[in-house]
């Protein structure tokens, strides 16, 4: 296996430019039947779950089959260059640059050969082409540069898309009418004329209307005595705390407040706050005076 490798990078680029291509051809007409075979199974198990009911799945299981058909039409043009390039080895090794004739040709395999996992012989094509024409060019075809030349068909057969809903729906009547069946496509049609909103919630709307209020400009804020707790208005209830305010400062509303209102409510919290935390000093020293005519009985016995 080495020796026949290092014979085929001595050769000449025509001649390794037709191996792999002839081996290309080769692969892709393999590769063929066997996705036929495949489409067949897939289209056949389609028209199981249509005859029993099960459209949502088949529905799903269509797209994988209309991807096949595409990679499977755009090996038939990957092909037909394959051998219209191989006609014309000479013209390719003769020309420094790529002819214009062959652009379209030469353009579309490069852009299918890292799409075409399958076909690893694409992608020796590929680098034979960069090894000729350069980076920029190949760069140019696999990204799809202005007048590179690729084949339109090729781009829309390779693409990850999505298909169209009335490409679904015509292969869904195609499988349906191959096996015989006599489906009737109206729930799915009305499936697929859904909008977004329908097939999130059904027939449920999206936002629910809020009836309107009557007056809104009798709602007004909570005044502050009203949002007393109803314990604070029994007697018995209410005790002194360091921490309350004055009984001499009422509460009054934001709207009517003035500012020298507000310096003596502010004044007296801070009278306040002095008195708790004087009551809190004392407090402390009691307990230190406790605690040390607790250890000195300790300490004599």
């Amino acid at each position: 296996m080495s020796g026949l490798n290092s014979l085929f990078n001595r050769a000449t680029f025509g001649t390794r430019c037709k191996t792999c291509l002839n081996l290309a051809i080769s692969r892709i007409k393999l590769l063929h039947n066997r996705r036929e075979l495949q489409l067949k199974n897939m289209r056949k198990e389609i028209s199981q779950y249509l005859q029993t009911g099960q459209e949502a799945i088949a529905r799903i299981k269509v797209e994988h089959v209309i991807r096949e058909q595409n990679i499977s039409s755009a090996y038939e043009i990957l092909e037909l260059f394959c051998e219209f390039l191989i006609a014309r080895i000479p013209i390719l090794e003769v020309q420094r640059n790529c002819p214009s004739e062959l652009l379209e040709a030469v353009a579309s395999i490069i852009f299918a050969s890292p799409r075409c996992s399958d076909v690893p012989e694409l992608l020796q094509v590929r680098n034979l082409f960069t090894t000729k024409y350069g980076k920029d060019f190949v760069s140019a075809a696999a990204e799809l540069r202005p007048d590179s030349g690729v084949n339109r068909a090729v781009i829309e057969k390779l693409s990850v898309a999505a298909p169209p809903v009335d490409r679904i729906l015509k292969v869904l009547k195609e499988i349906a009418y191959e096996h015989n069946l006599d489906w009737d496509s109206s729930s799915t049609e009305k499936e697929f004329s859904k909008k977004h909103e329908d097939l999130l919630d059904g027939s449920i709307p999206m936002l629910t209307e809020v009836a309107p209020l009557s007056n809104p400009t009798n709602i007004s804020s909570p005044k502050i005595g009203q949002l007393e707790p109803k314990e604070h208005n029994n007697p018995a209830s209410r005790r002194e705390s360091p921490f309350s305010t004055p009984k001499n400062i009422a509460p009054k509303s934001s709207d009517s407040q003035r500012p020298s209102d507000a310096m003596e409510r502010a004044k007296a919290a801070l009278a306040t706050a002095e008195h708790a935390l004087a009551a809190a000093r004392a407090a402390a020293e009691l307990s230190k005076v406790k605690l040390f005519t607790q250890e000195s009985p300790k300490q004599s016995d």
